[in-house]
């Protein structure tokens, strides 16, 4: 985006922390911050989020219009053209409701949203900036625990635990660690499809007759069938964010590892990639970086044609070869809707995925960015005027 809009002679300010910062005012001019190509090629291959996020949910206006007069005021004042919001469904929503407002109040300014979520649960679009580089970690790290779990002559199971609350798209990207003769993990959890300790274990334990090691990837989210997660604590305890979400889900792949363990007498293990899954831009995708970077440029040209209320998105023409093409769509289609997978692309017994889905995600992984290594780590970009 930064490219796009410097290339076509308009400045570009960073909203610090989202919206929820935008009422603080912590804005920030960003040429002085990216001043080279050097500097714009690093923030390309810097993990999370260069100027931060938020949990802040925006009011309808006809409940608080308040927050809305201080925004435009706001955006007045410092000559604002566009506003640019990337992020996932809850951004989507707060974009929305911007539009919604900026036009019923007559005003000039263009609202664009810019998809990047790695739950990949955006409607609208083939695939989400960040799903691509998320799988690709998911899918290199259950392969190695596949390796590291068969090196010993004994039975065990292990639990991988993959982000995930409501959709199975990053825990369906494990599938992507099979290869020739090799399958794992050999169990997928998906939220799509609830199941019972009963029946899981069961499965587990007539893989251990045929094998010595089990690995079982499963999405944070993974429910029975009433509904309630299968984790620890129950349901009741978690808490829920601005949007109504479960905030903080965790405990899946050990609560299954203590079950499995229990009922079958064997050695279990629980891995949790937790935030290494959104973070870890060594096994960044070039595929996704490279879609990720055309669809800020369509977003920009899109606010500076005059459009509101869109967001860029990729139509997936083929598979093989990978053929796609750049759209844009309306955000009040698409705001507060989430995308889950096809329920004919997880497999019959509801513990793993086909290989059409496999066909979907694999060109998502494809090509590698070597990151600028100094002093044998990556280099990362950090923010001059406002520090960490």
């Amino acid at each position: 985006m930064y490219d796009t809009a410097r290339a076509n002679g308009a400045g570009v300010l960073g909203m610090r922390y989202g919206i929820e910062g935008l009422f603080e005012e912590k804005l920030l001019d960003l040429e002085p911050e990216l001043s080279s190509p050097v500097e714009v090629q690093q923030l390309r291959q810097t993990p999370s989020s260069y100027l931060g996020s938020c949990r802040y949910k925006l009011p309808r206006p006809e409940e608080n219009e308040e927050p809305y007069e201080r925004l435009f005021s706001l955006f007045e004042r410092c000559h604002v053209a566009a506003v640019l919001y990337i992020g996932g469904n809850d951004s989507m929503d707060t974009i929305s409701k911007l539009s919604a407002y900026g036009e019923r109040e007559g005003s000039s300014i263009r609202f664009v949203g810019v998809p990047k979520t790695i739950d990949n649960d955006l409607y609208g679009t083939d695939h989400t900036p960040g799903y691509g580089s998320a799988a690709k970690f998911i899918a290199t790290s259950v392969a190695e625990i596949g390796r590291d779990s068969s090196v010993y002559d004994l039975r065990n199971v292990t639990f991988v635990e993959i982000m995930g609350r409501n959709t199975g798209w990053l825990a369906g990207s494990s599938a992507l660690a099979s290869q020739e003769n090799a399958i794992c993990p050999d169990l997928i959890l998906l939220p799509e499809s609830p199941i019972t300790e009963d029946v899981l274990t069961a499965r587990v334990g007539e893989l251990l007759g045929q094998m010595k090691s089990v690995v079982v990837a499963v999405s944070e989210g993974a429910r029975r069938p009433d509904g309630s997660l299968m984790a620890e604590p129950p349901t009741s305890a978690i808490k829920l964010d601005a949007f109504g979400h479960e905030a903080a889900l965790s405990g899946a792949s050990r609560y299954l590892a203590s079950v499995v363990a229990d009922r079958l007498g064997v050695k279990t293990r629980a891995v949790e990639f937790s935030t290494l899954q959104r973070c870890a831009n060594h096994l960044a995708s070039a595929t996704d970086l490279d879609e990720a970077y055309a669809l800020g440029g369509l977003a920009v040209r899109a606010a500076l044609a005059g459009q509101s209320g869109v967001i860029p998105a990729i139509r997936r023409l083929s598979d093989q070869p990978y053929v796609t093409e750049y759209i844009t769509v309306n955000i009040a289609d698409i705001a507060n809707r989430e995308r889950k997978v096809p329920l004919d692309w997880i497999r019959e017994d509801g513990m793993g995925v086909t290989d059409d889905f496999v066909r979907y995600a694999r060109p998502l992984v494809q090509g590698e960015l070597v990151p600028l290594f100094v002093g044998g780590l990556p280099r990362h970009i950090q923010m001059l005027t406002w520090g960490r």
